[in-house]
């Protein structure tokens, strides 16, 4: 942990500090200029705020409520950890008058936690459970920059993007899983400025580790559950995990386990070939010879033939999606998105499944008109020039920073040559 990610160094007079980030924060908004003293951290997540459409003057929206948040808590994996998490920082900021906050990886808070005058404080800006604090919506904060950067950081008084949060102080560290490094969300801390110490952060990273550390004591199935775990969207060699054990895949080897894994039933050598290769002339014994060294890479009887099959289930990340789509929960399906299925790839049945998951996905998000899921795929590299997104988020958020952006799209798509 250095120096540039703690909001106040020892000894720093933080009433002078203060003043001067709110100074520089004010140049910001004026001229688009980060002066000094501003932390790099915090630079680039105030670059990154305007380009989501975030203002000075935006605030927090409460997406989920009620059952939806009750039922998307008790499924989330930092449930199982909320009991330690509250161990070891529930009297930390009972004592402090501070609140205890954990987020998804979309920066939504799942617990707010903790003194109960702070906590009415804090619902005047809704920073309550099931609403929004990701930096494509309220700029720059301590659980929405962590998952964002996925290293832990403080954020200091006028640090803060929107001026509504800047009387606080926040700390925050993100929890990974322990098998596959996927950001799960963060641990945060939120009070006053007495937060902003290095000791503060230091302690939400270590509960962070704590957590962690549970999650991989927990993390293991009972023998009859056997199941594994294949990882490839936004990624163009896949994580497969079984056994115990987790291996990276080729690129050849990711599009065979992705085919496989969606046909449980399994695959002849022909229809693996249709479905691998565009050139109709690639002979049956280069599949044959993948396939051995697929075999060879997974282990003994994790791989059969005749047809070719994987004999034990696989539930993938795309699945995940795919499933809560089909039951209509499109928050959820944008939480486990991310990124097209093996993007690089250019085998034929591959490409298919990977535009049916994106072309769903995103049509939903368009249906549903939420304007920070939009953002979130409009501002995603895959997301960045799709014009019926934009569209869709202008409509429903129609800042300037978006409204500029379609014109352009639509300016490019007019142009001669354009397709």
């Amino acid at each position: 942990m250095t120096d540039s990610w703690l909001a106040l160094e020892p000894g720093a007079d933080p009433v002078e500090r203060a003043r001067a980030l709110r100074r520089a924060h004010a140049t910001f908004t004026e001229a688009g200029t980060v002066p000094r003293p501003v932390r790099p951290v915090v630079a680039e997540s105030w670059r990154r705020s305007v380009r989501a459409g975030v203002g000075p003057d935006s605030s927090a929206h409460v997406e989920l409520t009620d059952g939806d948040l009750g039922a998307y808590r008790a499924e989330h994996p930092l449930a199982r950890v909320m009991p330690l998490i509250r161990e070891l920082l529930g009297a930390f900021a009972a004592d402090g008058e501070h609140l205890l906050a954990v987020c998804d990886a979309h920066g939504r808070l799942l617990w707010v936690e903790g003194h109960p005058a702070t906590r009415r404080r804090a619902g005047r800006m809704n920073f309550v459970p099931g609403a929004r604090w990701a930096e494509s919506a309220v700029g720059t904060n301590a659980p929405g920059t962590a998952v964002t950067v996925g290293r832990p950081v403080q954020v200091f008084a006028a640090e803060h993007f929107v001026r509504q949060v800047q009387p606080w102080t926040c700390a925050a560290a993100p929890v990974h899983d322990p098998r596959t490094g996927r950001v799960l969300g963060a641990v945060d801390i939120t009070g006053g400025d007495g937060l902003a110490h290095p000791h503060s952060l230091g302690f939400v990273q270590a509960v962070a580790r704590a957590a962690e550390s549970q999650l991989a004591l927990l993390a293991p199935e009972p023998p009859e559950a056997r199941t594994a775990q294949l990882t490839a969207l936004g990624r163009d060699e896949a994580l497969l995990s079984a056994e115990g054990r987790t291996v990276r895949l080729s690129r050849r080897h990711s599009e065979m386990v992705v085919l496989l894994a969606h046909h449980p039933e399994g695959l002849t050598g022909d229809e693996l070939l249709c479905a691998l290769y565009r050139d109709e002339a690639v002979p049956p014994v280069t599949l044959r010879a993948e396939l051995a060294r697929l075999r060879a890479l997974l282990g003994p009887g994790l791989l059969a033939s005749r047809p070719y099959r994987l004999t034990m289930p696989v539930d993938s990340d795309a699945a995940v999606v795919e499933r809560r789509l089909r039951s209509g929960a499109v928050t959820a399906a944008a939480t486990a998105y991310a990124g097209p299925l093996l993007p690089g790839s250019q085998a034929p049945a591959v490409t298919r499944l990977r535009r049916r998951l994106a072309d769903g996905l995103r049509a939903a998000l368009i249906a549903c008109r939420d304007p920070d899921l939009l953002a979130d795929w409009a501002h995603a590299p895959w997301g960045e020039d799709d014009l019926d997104v934009w569209r869709a988020l202008v409509a429903a958020r129609p800042t300037a920073a978006a409204r500029s952006r379609l014109a352009a799209l639509e300016s490019e798509l007019a142009a001669p040559g354009a397709w």
